[in-house]
């Protein structure tokens, strides 16, 4: 269970939870000169970066999403996971342009093992939304916004919306009522209105500033302790 938008005012802001059940994924925050990570650990041994930003003010976020047939993951020259599209994003392998070239000669599947959609912006604001098995849109208007439920095909996700979760729903009506003086502070007043408690509680929660380049986070919702990660301009 996660949330992820971006705001397109003065400043170009992207906001994260990353919700989780520790019992089923491993996680730990990187940082590095050039990248922030949420590394997850995966079956080859190896912490893969599915969800960060990148000095280019690149942002790469995966969600989990109930199963598409259409996007079974497969392999061949033909076919391009969601996971290795994301992760190749965040660390700055394929910028915008490519990714979106990506998606449309290839068709996009989801890793062999997870069910995932992704959302893939830039340092203009640019946003790309990637629903394995049922397309992509370029998100426009003020905000680009999801939860983990699909936007291109709602009633296929509908029959999983788990009953009380709202996210969507509150996430919208605050981001309706900013402008353009919309703010790091107004970020996480919107990811503390949609965190989680419980079982998949959330873990991580990130906003970036493009005109501060500098990444903002707290852990397992300890949003009175923010700390920061700032990369240095080009």
């Amino acid at each position: 269970m996660c949330t992820r938008f971006v705001y397109r005012g003065d400043d170009i802001i992207t906001g994260f939870n990353f919700d989780i059940d520790l019992a089923v994924w491993n996680h730990k925050v990187r940082l590095e000169k050039d990248l922030f990570s949420i590394g997850l650990l995966r079956p080859d041994g190896k912490r893969h970066a599915y969800h960060g930003v990148n000095r280019n003010g690149q942002v790469g976020t995966l969600l989990y999403v109930h199963e598409n047939p259409a996007g079974t993951y497969r392999e061949g020259e033909n076919y391009l996971s969601i996971a290795t599209l994301t992760e190749s994003f965040i660390s700055g392998r394929l910028d915008y342009d490519t990714a979106l070239q990506a998606v449309r000669t290839k068709q996009i599947v989801y890793a062999p093992d997870a069910t995932m959609q992704a959302m893939l912006s830039d340092a203009r604001g640019r946003t790309l939304l990637i629903e394995p098995g049922l397309g992509y849109r370029e998100e426009e208007g003020p905000y680009a916004l999801i939860t983990n439920y699909s936007l291109l095909a709602p009633d296929s996700t509908r029959p999983f919306v788990v009953p009380g979760d709202t996210r969507y729903e509150r996430a919208a009506q605050l981001l309706n009522a900013c402008d353009r003086s919309f703010s790091v502070s107004d970020a996480f007043s919107v990811l503390q209105a949609v965190r989680q408690e419980g079982l998949w509680a959330t873990r991580v929660s990130f906003v970036y500033s493009q005109n501060q380049h500098t990444v903002y986070y707290a852990e397992n919702g300890d949003f009175a302790h923010i700390k920061t990660h700032r990369f240095s301009p080009r």
